[in-house]
């Protein structure tokens, strides 16, 4: 749209409330009408309008002095809202960037598709070690650390119906056998919050992954840590537990999930 007919739509009105949005910050979490209209050299009964425009809608509050105004929690809903309309790769990087540079192993991100997991984001280490997935490649839920965060939270009739045979495939000597087996595997990781496994899919890689949550409740992705090595050093692995999870966390946040608090 050229410069001509950007002026012709534009809406002035509307112009002058983003405006008065875009004047607060960490810095100025509170501002006047006054202040406003000499920031954006507007009358002062322009800014009042748009001001108790903006508070109707909540997108600003007012404080009991009756003159100072704050950001409201609509401005906080948008937010949220624009987080969770980002794609999940998107929103993973920097998180997953993160984690790596804190432990210096790969991090990965991975979602269900049936009866597979696919792994749709990855951050790899400055290590020799060469692992052999990239974005796109698909395994075996049943069989993997990662698949069995993404079906934690089944019940044995979901398992049963997703999978329907007596005996899973096996892809190794760790590979639950039956559905049964499977699902006993799931409850204690559901206990847990992560799975920790040494060898389980590969047996020279070790991996952690926890499970990462979406607005609903719904485990959206598993976000692992690869480590190149059969066995963790054992002074190592809860911190690195703590680090998988956190970051887990700060993702489901990035989803707009709101952790459930006990009482009491």
């Amino acid at each position: 749209m050229s410069t001509r007919d950007t002026e012709k739509y534009s809406v002035p009105g509307l112009e002058r409330g983003l405006r008065i949005l875009s004047e607060f910050s960490r810095h100025t979490p509170t501002l006047t009408a006054p202040e406003l209209a000499k920031r954006l050299d507007v009358p002062r009964t322009t800014v009042f309008r748009l001001l108790v425009t903006l508070e109707n809608l909540g997108f600003v509050e007012r404080a009991r002095n009756g003159r100072d105004y704050s950001l409201g929690t609509a401005v906080l809903k948008l937010g949220f809202e624009y987080l969770a309309s980002l794609s999940l790769t998107e929103l993973s990087r920097p998180l997953l960037e993160r984690l790596r540079d804190e432990t210096s192993y790969s991090s990965n991100l991975v979602i269900r598709d049936g009866r597979d997991i696919v792994y749709i984001q990855k951050v790899a280490s400055s290590s020799l070690f060469t692992s052999s997935v990239h974005i796109g490649t698909r395994l075996p839920a049943h069989a993997t650390v990662l698949g069995r965060v993404l079906l934690s939270n089944h019940s044995f009739q979901e398992l049963e119906d997703l999978y329907p045979e007596e005996q899973l495939q096996s892809y190794g000597p760790h590979t639950p056998p039956t559905v049964k087996e499977l699902y006993k595997l799931l409850r204690t990781d559901k206990e847990h919050g992560y799975v920790l496994e040494e060898g389980f899919f590969e047996n020279n890689i070790s991996t952690i992954a926890a499970p990462v949550y979406d607005e609903s409740g719904r485990v959206a992705a598993a976000l692992g840590l690869t480590v190149p090595h059969i066995h963790i050093p054992p002074g190592d692995k809860q911190a690195l537990i703590d680090k998988v999870r956190a970051t887990a966390h700060d993702l489901s946040l990035c989803l707009n999930h709101a952790p459930q608090t006990r009482a009491g």
